[in-house]
């Protein structure tokens, strides 16, 4: 039996999101069977639009999510928006793939990806908001069933 790896993505920043796609390609290509569990701003990687409009959002949701309408940010030193510019260039620049390019390796190396109902339905999302690499829609009973045979547990 493969050994399991689940990572919580609960940020929305480019950083934080490098990292956990560089872990879960490298975990998965390591013959490991990997779940990430995107809530709260981590579903901000997911979404095909920044600004993620549905029918049924009240103000307080389309607030939200206007207010993730640019790039992703990265933790430290944004220097609004031009700090994740630099950071592209660097990554560039050594070789680095980029964040879009991790995700669709994580893909390709089956990583499975699973949007939080829950964080979807505080924020207002709905699937035709999210991109098609989302294989499943579920609650935190799902991460759990899954953490709990899992090696390694990430929260990121």
């Amino acid at each position: 039996m493969k050994e399991k790896m689940t990572i919580i993505l609960f940020s929305g920043e480019m950083d934080k999101a490098i990292a956990a796609f560089t872990l879960a390609a490298t975990a998965a290509a390591s013959n490991m069977d990997v779940s990430i569990f995107f809530t709260f701003w981590g579903l901000n990687i997911l979404k095909k639009t920044k600004f993620a409009r549905s029918g049924s959002q009240n103000i307080m949701q389309k607030m939200f999510n206007f207010m993730s309408t640019s790039a992703l940010p990265i933790t430290k030193l944004n220097m609004f928006g031009l700090g994740p510019w630099m950071m592209k260039k660097l990554m560039k620049r050594s070789g680095m793939a980029s964040l879009e390019d991790l995700m669709r390796t994580a893909r390709d190396l089956g990583v499975k990806y699973i949007a939080c109902t829950t964080s979807c339905g505080v924020l207002g999302l709905t699937k035709e908001n999210l991109t098609g690499d989302v294989d499943e829609f579920a609650g935190a009973s799902t991460y759990l069933a899954e953490a709990v045979n899992s090696k390694v547990n990430l929260f990121i």
